[in-house]
């Protein structure tokens, strides 16, 4: 079949290469958002030229670029990691239309941080789902879904780079597969059951270290690498990354052990053992390191 890639970043670049390396399928042209000043050029775009791909980067969608995709006669256009709208005109131009990629249990966590909320939210499972795209934001019937499950310890990096980007790189020859057997799976979403977060940004990332333990380990290993969880201290901004839980009681939000593995932190029901941190200003360092520099004491509050 002849496709277009529409994508970005690394994980648009690695469907487009395991597309080129099955070379069962005829790639005819890849979009990707416009190039942005002062920014590396997109590792798609990159890629895509030094295979002598055709590349093109309209900023929206209207007549004139729908016509111009038209003109590529492409069978089905392959949404991987698209945040640019392309509207139901442009999405129906390819003979068989569209697919797009999404990293959660459609319909839970529709929206643009959908590895982040499951972690925060203590979910003990998610996945991926490829979908036939519609206007409303993920809302269309599934193609083809996969599932994982997200352990107690699992970060950003666990869930998505370890487990979902893997599979949902390999799984974009199934997907084509499934529409030159002419008759696709079409699993319409259940609405009861739908969700919406917003993206996960420092303002949902701030720690309140007086709610039970697991709800600030949530938070922080749903937040790591990015946004980032933080807290205060000395009146800066302390950011809070690779942490464990721990046994313990006392007044929640203050510190009360220091080591070399780092500090402990009080919660409701247990402790927070912080391993690694980020100084406002500054690259992450050892909790450990920064306690010391930063003249922290047993006894002392964060965040207030």
């Amino acid at each position: 079949m002849r496709l277009i890639v529409m994508g970005q970043q690394a994980f648009g670049k690695d469907v487009l290469a395991k597309l080129l390396d099955a070379g069962t399928d005829e790639v005819v042209a890849v979009y990707c958002e416009p190039d942005k000043e002062g920014k590396p050029v997109d590792p798609i775009k990159e890629y895509a030229l030094e295979k002598g791909l055709p590349v093109y980067q309209p900023a929206k969608f209207e007549e004139a670029e729908t016509k111009e995709l038209a003109g590529l006669n492409a069978d089905l256009m392959v949404m991987a990691f698209v945040n640019v709208f392309v509207p139901e005109v442009t999405r129906d131009t390819p003979t068989h239309g569209s697919i797009c990629f999404h990293p959660s249990l459609l319909p839970l966590h529709r929206g643009p941080s959908a590895v982040n909320w499951p972690i925060i939210m203590g979910s003990e499972k998610s996945g991926y789902c490829w979908f036939y795209p519609s206007d409303g934001l993920d809302e269309g019937d599934i193609l083809l879904d996969w599932e994982c499950p997200i352990g107690p310890d699992d970060t950003v990096v666990d869930l998505y780079f370890k487990k979902i980007y893997p599979s949902a790189v390999d799984s974009v020859l199934k997907v084509v597969d499934l529409y030159r057997d002419g008759n696709p799976p079409h699993k319409p979403q259940d609405e009861s059951k739908a969700t919406y977060e917003r993206r996960c940004t420092t303002k949902h990332s701030r720690i309140d270290w007086h709610k039970p333990v697991k709800q600030v380990y949530d938070l922080i290993r749903g937040t790591n690498p990015a946004p980032g969880a933080w807290t205060t201290f000395g009146g800066k901004k302390l950011g809070i990354f690779d942490c464990a839980r721990v046994p313990g009681d006392g007044i929640s939000g203050r510190v009360r052990a220091i080591n070399d593995e780092g500090f402990e932190v009080q919660c409701i029901g247990g402790r927070i053992l912080v391993k690694r941190v980020r100084p406002e200003g500054e690259g992450k360092v050892s909790a450990a390191d920064w306690a010391k520099s930063a003249g922290l004491e047993v006894g002392n509050d964060l965040g207030e």
